[in-house]
């Protein structure tokens, strides 16, 4: 058996741990909540910890992978989650089946979201570095006050949208209001679970574990090291740049989608700079490039001020005290020494196999 395991490529090994430890994860909160062990409170934290660590590994897809600093996903994840919602709303009636309305909207909000990414990334990503950061920061900036002027309503005429005030759109009797301005998006009907929120997980590691390790992927990852080496053996940097940046852009969007739809009420200054900062963060804590540890990074972060909620007024600070001291202890070599001697050990590697490789100093 173990030489069976040993013929298995490690990115292929390394892919399996990453599966093993969500579909863990899932098998134990369902546990947990089938039992009644887990709070209330925790029970409504799961859907956002799915939306989370989809955006998470979405965002390091561009961070880590494509080597770009993007500080507006949280402006993909905007237009998911309206979009996502307005199609909901829209399709009650049609689509009664509420797993499959989910399955419709999260969809439409993935593939406006990248349709939105083009736009953008287009003009975009001929920059670099901190002009970059500040474009699209900017973007979700543009997107969240745009979402604040916007009516929008449906009758038996179909969809209507306004720009001055909800009476503008002169609605029939029985028509509902889906997006109402700065009052966001109201009268949602909460159809978001855990069940789809683990099946995005699961769909989103296998797009991007299966790009990290595609030739597509080894293109992105050699215009990250080094762009004019990249463009001197012919591959396509704006191409390349292009796909990651849009994939990423995609999967945020349906992140926002999953997210929305398990709210009654949502408002666009949910998806502000605030989020996508956010955001970076578990992608900074996980590890940049590392897909498994943003998938920790998220998970535990977005828990973490619930668990510290006993403390009132302090749990902020306390909160921000340990970020600090897991982004010492993550900068400490040592440290970094033994977590690579875990991941060894995970990966299934023969005590043989990592005296070769060395061992911690």
């Amino acid at each position: 058996m173990m030489k069976g395991i040993k013929k298995i490529k490690k990115s292929t090994r390394s892919n399996i741990i990453t599966y093993g430890i969500v579909v863990l994860f899932f098998i134990i909160v369902q546990f947990l909540v089938m039992t009644g062990r887990m709070s209330s409170s925790l029970r409504g934290q799961l859907v956002p910890i799915a939306a989370y660590i989809v955006m998470a590994v979405s965002l390091n897809l561009t961070v880590g992978i494509l080597g770009e600093l993007s500080l507006g996903h949280a402006g993909f994840m905007s237009v998911g989650a309206f979009s996502g919602v307005i199609v909901a709303s829209t399709l009650q009636d049609q689509i009664t089946n509420a797993p499959l309305r989910l399955a419709v909207s999260m969809l439409i909000g993935g593939i406006l979201a990248a349709i939105v990414g083009v736009i953008v990334g287009v003009p975009a990503l001929r920059l670099r570095g901190d002009y970059l950061a500040i474009v699209t920061l900017a973007f979700g900036e543009i997107i969240k006050n745009i979402v604040n002027v916007i009516y929008v309503g449906f009758d038996s005429n179909g969809l209507q949208m306004g720009l001055n005030s909800a009476k503008s759109i002169q609605l029939e009797d029985g028509g509902k209001m889906v997006l109402n301005g700065p009052m966001g998006a109201v009268g949602i009907n909460r159809i978001s679970t855990v069940t789809a929120g683990f099946v995005l997980i699961i769909i989103t590691l296998i797009i991007v574990l299966n790009l990290m390790h595609s030739r597509s992927g080894r293109a992105i990852m050699a215009v990250r090291d080094n762009r004019i080496a990249a463009e001197s053996v012919g591959i396509s940097v704006t191409k390349y740049k292009l796909m990651a940046f849009v994939i990423s852009a995609a999967l945020a969007g349906f992140a926002g989608a999953l997210y929305a739809l398990n709210f009654s009420t949502v408002v666009a200054k949910k998806f502000d700079f605030n989020t996508s900062i956010l955001v970076l963060v578990f992608v900074v804590l996980g590890g940049i490039g590392n897909i498994r540890g943003s998938i920790i990074a998220a998970a535990v972060l977005t828990v973490l001020p619930e668990l510290l909620r006993q403390f009132n007024d302090y749990r902020m600070l306390i909160y921000a005290i340990i970020l600090i001291l897991i982004m010492i202890a993550t900068n400490n070599e040592k440290i970094k020494n033994f977590i690579n001697k875990i991941g060894f050990m995970l990966d299934l590697k023969t005590k043989n196999n990592v005296n070769k490789g060395g061992t911690a100093k």
